[in-house]
């Protein structure tokens, strides 16, 4: 009986192989990424919850926030805006089109809530910031906005991007000449 490999039959026995190549490369792609994108948030943290805690103590705002104002869109340096319990701004280091922005209403309501929320915030095309916003007095006091640019961590998810799609390619294509080598061989074997 000849139980030669046909070119469908090669296909097929390569399609398994290439789903589990593409779901490990989607989550190699997706952990890394999460990696990046939540360490991104690490001085934020810190910062939101030490400045919190020292405007609970009693100190001015306006003190902590400093002089040095911080354009947002351009400097990869963290900034920090108070905002009191209306969520009205009443202290910023950091400025975009010399205004200190304000995050949507929502942001407010989840960390009024939650104590605390750590988002991607994007106030206007081209400017992408990992916030931490931290309530003050369990919002009776208001809130304590820290963030910075992740234009930096978007450039590295983008290169990640680029070597996982083309790892991906080569093992897909690696594993398709494994499958046709392997046939040949068991062709050959069968003669």
């Amino acid at each position: 009986m000849n139980n030669t490999y046909t070119s469908a039959e090669t296909f097929k026995a390569w399609i398994p192989l290439a789903l589990v190549a593409t779901l490990m490369s989607g989550l190699v792609c997706a952990a890394v990424q999460q990696n990046f994108r939540q360490s991104a948030n690490d001085p934020q943290i810190q910062m939101a919850e030490d400045l919190a805690a020292a405007w609970e103590k009693g100190q001015d705002p306006k003190a902590l926030a400093g002089t040095n104002q911080i354009d947002i869109a351009k400097s990869l340096k963290e900034f920090v805006i108070f905002y009191d319990a209306s969520a009205i701004s009443v202290a910023s280091n950091g400025t975009l089109d010399n205004e200190a922005p304000s995050p949507p209403t929502g942001v407010f309501s989840y960390t009024l809530e939650h104590g605390q929320d750590r988002l991607t915030w994007q106030p206007q095309k081209d400017v992408r910031i990992a916030t931490v916003v931290t309530s003050v007095n369990e919002g009776k006091t208001g809130y304590v906005l820290v963030g910075r640019s992740l234009r930096e961590v978007e450039i590295r998810e983008n290169k990640l991007t680029q070597q996982v799609l083309t790892a991906w390619i080569i093992t897909l294509a690696a594993l398709f000449l494994v499958i046709v080598g392997l046939e040949k061989y068991l062709n050959n074997k069968e003669v």
